[in-house]
């Protein structure tokens, strides 16, 4: 199960205020559990861990078979924002960081940029390669996925003709609306739903999610288990809760001490994608009504060689919480040399893990000193089992947080104002006198 320390952030705060505002996470945690809080429209993601049915799983297998007898060896895909960030984070964390599996197809990913570069160069590695695509969007309209799909699905029907393209193209979508769904019927695409009533971020255990990890090559079966396992243990109502414990801390150095940054950190680079994942998941629910925490994330010791200096003596704006893996799953030992002249021969006998537990652990001392309050969030190692408990885990206390801070956590209006905008200049049918209004601007 997922641990919260919260033992980094003592010498900072009072005992009767970190109280004050453990009752009020804990109210909040009454208003998610009650689900008759704002966008309570949108909280089939807490039961997805106990809902998804074996069916579900069996047809993600199905057409992972499928493609693997067709030697299918590049999966495309295409989607952006909650659309790929969890499929992404799981794949990353899960994978050989230099080495495919046999058998297992390359997973890659479009449609979350507008790069004609990104897109021309996947496009060089598409025609060296045997094709699938699996598109994800409720709408089919969303203007980067779109533009993704348009091209690689063009060149799967003139690559492999049309009818074996409906083999090799998966639709994840709305369940009977939508451009994408229209489309997926008329062309006999397999297609998965995204439920109405599980926003993008929160979509990670959803086909949106799934079916991705499971073409990767990895158990999903065992990343539900240990999502719902969290889910059970986030359930009870306690002052010792991981979600209620995060969700009070953070809101308690944000309104209190002006901490308005956080930044996750991460000491292994298989979580680079958590952060991108986490970054989504809390900005778009949190960033409104001219309130938020901003989220930042780094990957050390990496990052301490470029961050560093700024976190240890910049503006004292932030707070970090920290994702610890207990347990490596691989053992690395340090040798000896004759000549030392790199002067390590005082590590020699020693794991590798144990050198990035040690700067980990100077590191939060050094930015302590520094006036960087201390949270951490543990799991056991990086697997399947303790992914899905991760995944839950941010997800309950991101609800838990945005309900201290005062804001509804499930809804995003200030995500269409740059698209507006991209239409206008793109002269969208439509938007001809926003089109003028915008030119007279620049």
């Amino acid at each position: 199960m997922i641990k919260v320390n919260i033992d980094g952030c003592k010498s900072f705060v009072k005992d009767a205020d970190y109280g004050k505002y453990l009752k009020k996470a804990l109210d909040a945690f009454d208003v998610l559990d009650s689900e008759k809080g704002a966008g309570n429209d949108f909280l089939g993601w807490k039961t997805l861990p106990v809902d998804i049915p074996e069916s579900l799983i069996v047809e993600c297998e199905a057409i992972r078979d499928n493609w693997a007898a067709k030697k299918v060896d590049l999966v495309v895909v295409i989607g952006i924002g909650g659309s790929y960030l969890g499929a992404r984070c799981a794949l990353e964390a899960l994978s050989h960081g230099f080495i495919r599996k046999e058998g297992v197809p390359q997973i890659v990913f479009a449609g979350s940029n507008l790069s004609e570069e990104y897109l021309a160069e996947l496009m060089d590695l598409a025609a060296i390669r045997n094709v699938a695509c699996v598109v994800i969007s409720k709408s089919g309209t969303t203007t980067e996925p779109a533009v993704a799909f348009r091209i690689v699905k063009e060149y799967i029907e003139k690559t492999y003709g049309k009818a074996e393209a409906a083999e090799r193209i998966v639709a994840v979508t709305d369940a009977a609306r939508g451009a994408l769904k229209t489309l997926a019927t008329q062309e006999g695409y397999k297609t998965f739903v995204v439920p109405d009533n599980v926003g993008g971020r929160y979509s990670v255990l959803t086909p949106v999610g799934l079916l991705p990890i499971v073409l990767g090559g990895f158990d999903i079966r065992a990343m539900l288990k240990g999502a719902a396992d969290e889910r059970e243990a986030l359930l009870v109502k306690s002052e010792d809760n991981a979600a209620v414990k995060y969700a009070a801390m953070r809101n308690l150095l944000y309104s209190e001490l002006g901490k308005k940054i956080e930044v996750l950190v991460t000491f292994n680079p298989k979580f680079q994608y958590l952060g991108e994942w986490w970054k989504q998941l809390y900005g778009e629910s949190e960033g409104k009504d001219l309130k938020g925490i901003f989220p930042a994330s780094v990957v050390c010791t990496t990052d301490l060689h470029s961050m560093g200096q700024f976190i240890q003596e910049g503006d004292r704006v932030m707070f970090e919480t920290t994702v610890t893996v207990e347990n490596s799953n691989r053992e690395l030992v340090i040798g000896s040399d004759e000549q030392n002249l790199d002067q390590l021969n005082y590590l020699a006998g020693q794991r590798v893990e144990h050198c990035n537990a040690m700067a980990q652990l100077g590191t939060k001392l050094a930015h302590i000193d520094g006036d960087v309050p201390q949270l951490e969030v543990s799991i056991e190692r990086i697997n399947e089992y303790n992914l899905g408990a991760i995944f839950y885990f941010f997800e309950f206390a991101c609800g838990v947080s945005a309900y201290t801070l005062g804001v509804n956590p499930f809804n995003q209006p200030g995500v269409e104002a740059y698209k507006k905008n991209m239409f206008a200049l793109l002269r969208k049918p439509g938007y001809e006198a926003q089109t003028e209004e915008i030119l007279k601007r620049i």
